[in-house]
């Protein structure tokens, strides 16, 4: 029996990591009916991050009332297996639950998160792995860690906040931007959560003034590491209090599937995501399944939604790329969710009929 491995990433606005695995595997059984198909929902640390893991490794999800950015009360879920915890930040501090007339990053606030993690904390949890895509702040995770003081520092002082002392935070990002400056958080992400041009300046020397307290405090400055400026500076805030390690959310996510032992006797991995470009190997979700695959000498082909630059794609290795969408389709057609599904079914089917002649 020919076994296979689907692993896509979620058409944003369109289809879930899930639903895109389910219409490539009804892809391969139409052309193979005797194959087997591994399904691994994924994501990189935003949307479907929670969903991903749960599916990989079980546990319990676990609901709570949290603010969002707006300090709005709102109903969150994070996962919780064994004594891990698995946040996804989108869930309480995310870009999806402003209207486009609310997204204001200088009122937005990360305090949901910090709810989120002191729930987790006070349940007992002592890894905790937070994704930290999608976020609507750009607050330096200020929010997060005035909820924590709340939650367990009696006179308002983080030096009082003993209960996260044994707790292990990994942060899930492929972002490598520091926190301030030009490639900073303010100036690179803000404007898609509805900064003006004045605001980002304000939010970027707020940044600044905010890491200059906290290097002060500390005796150490986390401000220029890689991904301290994720999450409109959220992973500044983990790094800098709370000594948490940053890793690419695909690699962590690939660990807990025991992708490596799934890949024994694959002859394909298909894996994929909204929009495909050169942007695509730096680090993004199909470029981290590449390089894992790879070692394998396993052939993986590359579906989108929108695709350019496919001659770098090949070359980084990619064995096919292929775009879903047939010429001519309009955006609004193309981002149907029915529609989206029968091109996957389609394009999967294209890629099986020339590459298995070589397989």
């Amino acid at each position: 029996m020919k076994k296979l491995i689907v692993a896509i990433d979620s058409f944003k606005g369109c289809l879930s990591s899930m639903e895109a695995n389910e219409a490539a595997a009804k892809g391969i059984q139409m052309e193979m009916p005797d194959a087997e198909v591994i399904q691994i929902p994924v994501s990189d640390g935003g949307e479907g991050w929670t969903t991903a893991f749960h599916a990989a490794l079980g546990g319990e999800l676990v609901e709570t009332t949290v603010f969002d950015p707006m300090m709005r009360r709102i109903t969150a879920k994070y996962l919780i297996q064994n004594d891990m915890a698995v946040i996804e930040i989108a869930q309480a501090s995310g870009l999806t639950l402003l209207s486009a007339e609310e997204r204001n990053p200088i009122r937005a606030t990360s305090y949901g998160t910090g709810q989120l993690v002191g729930d987790a904390v006070r349940r007992g949890c002592k890894r905790i792995i937070v994704g930290l895509g999608g976020s609507a702040t750009s607050d330096c995770g200020m929010g997060m860690l005035q909820a924590i003081i709340d939650a367990f520092a009696k006179n308002q002082s983080w030096d009082e906040v003993t209960a996260l002392e044994d707790v292990q935070f990994t942060i899930a990002t492929d972002v490598q931007n520091p926190l301030c400056g030009e490639n900073g958080a303010a100036y690179v992400f803000a404007p898609q959560k509805g900064a003006t041009p004045e605001m980002v300046q304000s939010l970027d020397a707020r940044a600044k003034r905010f890491a200059e307290l906290s290097a002060k405090h500390f005796g150490y400055d986390c401000q220029d590491m890689p991904g301290a400026g994720a999450a409109g500076g959220l992973g500044y805030a983990f790094l800098q209090y709370m000594h948490a390690e940053c890793r690419p959310g695909i690699d962590l996510l690939l660990e807990a599937v025991n992708y490596e032992q799934q890949l024994k006797d694959v002859i394909l991995v298909i894996t994929g995501e909204g929009s495909a470009d050169r942007q695509t190997m730096m680090g993004k979700l199909p470029f981290g399944i590449l390089q894992k695959t790879k070692l394998f000498h396993i052939p993986v082909a590359l579906i989108a939604g929108r695709i350019k630059d496919d001659q770098q794609l090949l070359d980084a290795g990619f064995s096919l790329v292929k775009c879903i969408n047939p010429q001519g389709m309009t955006i609004e057609e193309a981002m149907v969710p029915e529609t989206a599904k029968r091109n996957i079914v389609e394009t999967v089917r294209t890629i099986l009929g020339e590459i298995l002649p070589s397989l």
